[in-house]
């Protein structure tokens, strides 16, 4: 891949650590979504709010910015704006007090380019001279090749460093030397930085929710066009009441099928967590996989002997047409250490272990019975509700259908007495 001649060759220093939450990847993703939909014009380009304490930089927050063009080919923040909002997210963000420690943006992978310079050197000279830039690569989320699991970002500081050597550096990896040169004989290059993903608690759930919602996020118009075809479907076939009555029972069916292929939010927590811990099995698997098929490869020699000659701990060896793994020593080591933590897993005590479990499980069994109990006392008691309310209206019915029948009798005897006398 090509690097672009921003890019310093040297490496950044391994003391420096980049701390990214979640909340800025949200951020950044619906800002690029947003401007993407939209068809909007002019270039992606927003703020990264976070603390700095010596060599450590957190990035907790990010804002899209309002740009301003200076000259025909040169954007640039507008400063009363920017200043206005910031001071918004500072009086909002106390605890923790954050301050701007960056910027983001778009590019290739290749890295920045000539056309970032001026909003960085602004930022750099306007607010703070140790500013970091964050690149997200848009052709990365669009190539399924890319290796899963990788963001599709790249976090750089910036650098000054001496123009004569930076144009032999160019000159040596044949890179076009576009270079901005300062009065001082220096040019602005870019180091990658490494970065690690921090959560607090609060993003953990947010982020649970958003990834969950995501997942389940389909278009449910069952019932709306049920509702709007119910009733046309019941005037036109108005008049034909066997019609009409299949129509409507097709319509009762098909909302039911709708309505139960929406799954509530108990399920869908369940499916994520299910999902969640099934992925992390395959992780598992998959890693395990790996480190027995590196074993495998070893050389036999290797495996066989203690002595190992020099070149087979720094290349690999060929038997036959079978290319034997690499020997790595510092591999070998944490995966002896990972052996022997292996103990710790299984407990000590065995048998208490399995009372333990054993325990647990009745105790799981027996909530399970006792809601399955409580739910047959509740059926019961509705089923003699039911019934009280059944043979309340059968006792009215009868009292009701009884009072013509007595007064017949009466009035059949009265008669028959006065005849006789």
């Amino acid at each position: 891949m090509e690097t672009s001649s921003l890019v310093s060759a040297h490496k950044s220093s391994d003391s420096f650590s980049v701390l990214l939450h979640p909340l800025v990847l949200l951020t950044i993703s619906d800002y690029i979504t947003r401007h993407s939909l939209r068809n909007q014009d002019g270039p992606i380009v927003g703020a990264l709010l976070g603390q700095q304490n010596g060599r450590e930089i957190t990035l907790e927050h990010a804002f899209e910015c309002r740009l301003t063009s200076t000259e025909p080919d040169q954007t640039l923040i507008d400063r009363s704006w920017f200043d206005d909002r910031l001071q918004q997210f500072k009086d909002v963000l106390k605890t923790p007090p954050l301050d701007l420690v960056g910027w983001f943006t778009i590019a290739p992978t290749s890295g920045p380019q000539a056309v970032h310079l001026p909003i960085h050197n602004q930022i750099l000279h306007d607010y703070n001279e140790s500013a970091m830039l964050l690149t997200f690569h848009p052709t990365m989320v669009a190539d399924k090749s890319q290796v899963e699991g990788k963001l599709p970002l790249t976090i750089y500081e910036s650098v000054q460093e001496s123009a004569n050597a930076a144009r032999q550096e160019d000159a040596s990896e044949g890179k076009a030397m576009d270079l901005d040169v300062t009065d001082h004989g220096l040019i602005t290059r870019f180091r990658e930085l490494p970065y690690t993903v921090e959560t607090g608690e609060a993003e953990m759930i947010s982020v649970d929710f958003v990834a969950r919602g995501g997942g389940n996020a389909t278009a449910v118009d069952g019932g709306a066009a049920i509702t709007k075809s119910g009733p046309r479907n019941a005037r036109d076939v108005k008049g034909k009441g066997k019609a009409v009555e299949r129509a409507t029972e097709n319509g009762v069916s098909s909302q039911k099928e709708d309505d139960a292929a929406v799954l509530s939010s108990e399920d869908e927590e369940l499916i994520a967590s299910l999902t969640a811990r099934v992925n992390a099995i395959k992780m598992l698997h998959s890693r395990i996989q790996l480190l027995r098929t590196y074993l495998t490869n070893l050389p036999t020699s290797y495996l066989t002997t203690s002595d190992v000659q020099p070149n087979m701990a720094t290349e690999s060896v060929e038997i036959g047409n079978e290319s034997q793994t690499q020997i790595n020593h510092q591999i070998l080591r944490s995966i002896q250490a990972l052996v022997n933590r292996l103990p710790l897993v299984v407990p000590a005590d065995t048998v208490a272990f399995n009372e333990a479990m054993l325990a647990e499980k009745n105790d799981v069994s027996l909530i399970a019975l006792l809601g399955t109990l409580n739910k047959s006392v509740k059926e019961v008691q509705e089923m003699g509700r039911k019934f009280r309310i059944y043979d309340t209206a059968r006792s009215n019915k009868k009292a009701a259908g009884g009072a013509p029948e007595n007064l017949l009798q009466q009035t059949g005897s009265t008669k028959s007495g006065k005849a006789m006398s």
